[in-house]
């Protein structure tokens, strides 16, 4: 079940996050840390209602950010579609135990479903350049990789961007 996130089950996510973040530096992928991501971009997520959880039955293993605001980072990005009503994908995470088994699947399905339901143009998102299996599922997809954007607070590899107009 994937439903919208009670501020209250941040701190769970960030341990979710910090599971991923040791599951990932294991494989050579540096791209989230002890500093990314963190409690205040879930807390604004929560704000603006856009942070989604996943439940295996009552716990939750997973969250997803669905985004109508483009960061600025984006503006570098020659899209495929205006700027108009686009989502946004950040936080994609399910915890190393249930990693798989299809739930980013379901995580993803749902956040293109949203953006339909919304009259939206496109989903886009980015993905760290260093993370080849997150390449690989964006684009078995549908999503095409556009370019590259830069978070010098995450790592010094470009983070590649991707979208799928729907």
């Amino acid at each position: 079940m994937i439903r919208k996130a009670n501020p209250s089950e941040i701190i769970q996510l960030l341990s979710i996050t910090a599971a991923c973040a040791k599951k990932m530096v294991a494989e050579g992928i540096f791209q989230w840390d002890e500093k990314y991501p963190n409690k205040e971009a879930f807390e604004k997520d929560s704000k603006r209602d856009e942070l989604f959880v996943l439940l295996a039955e009552e716990t939750i293993i997973g969250c997803i950010t669905i985004s109508s605001k483009k960061d600025e980072e984006y503006n570098t990005i020659d899209w495929l579609t205006k700027d108009d009503l686009n989502y946004y994908i950040h936080r994609l995470a399910v915890h190393p135990d249930f990693q798989h088994q299809g739930y980013a699947k379901q995580l993803m399905d749902f956040a293109e479903a949203f953006a339909v339901q919304q009259n939206a143009l496109s989903v886009r998102l980015d993905t760290f350049s260093k993370n080849k299996r997150n390449q690989r599922f964006y684009e078995a997809r549908g999503y095409q990789k556009l370019g590259d954007v830069y978070f010098p607070r995450q790592a010094t590899f470009p983070f590649h961007c991707y979208e799928l107009v729907l």
